[in-house]
């Protein structure tokens, strides 16, 4: 079975700092692709930082220069470290490994799974 678990949300006031970690089973952290997205109530989902196997990152120009997306393939781990928040960051930040960040980033090789974690809510305050 695999897993995909994020933490590390919580409630910051405005240029605050938080870091997400998302633990995925070795299986999918194999894989090429992972993302970290974001939702807020009412609006569409949007891809906020990816990273592949290789290391190579992207970023939402809403994001670049704030945020740092990283992995530790000892630990299996993706992480979203987020600086000088803002409250327009609000939103609930999920990961994914697979398909949905491999069509993202505009990569249409097959991916026989698409995982997401059950995401963890970051609230910034003014």
């Amino acid at each position: 079975q695999v897993q995909l678990v994020e933490s590390g949300g919580g409630l910051v006031q405005a240029g605050g700092s938080l870091r997400l970690s998302c633990v995925a089973s070795r299986s999918i952290f194999s894989g090429n692709y992972m993302g970290w997205y974001r939702q807020a109530p009412g609006k569409q989902r949007e891809l906020v930082a990816s990273i592949t196997s290789g290391g190579s990152t992207n970023y939402a120009d809403s994001v670049k220069g704030r945020f740092t997306i990283s992995r530790d393939n000892a630990k299996t781990t993706v992480y979203l470290r987020m600086n000088s928040l803002k409250p327009e960051d609000t939103a609930v930040y999920s990961c994914n490994a697979g398909l949905t960040t491999a069509r993202t980033m505009g990569i249409m090789a097959p991916y026989s799974y698409d995982y997401w974690g059950q995401g963890t809510q970051v609230t910034v305050s003014s």
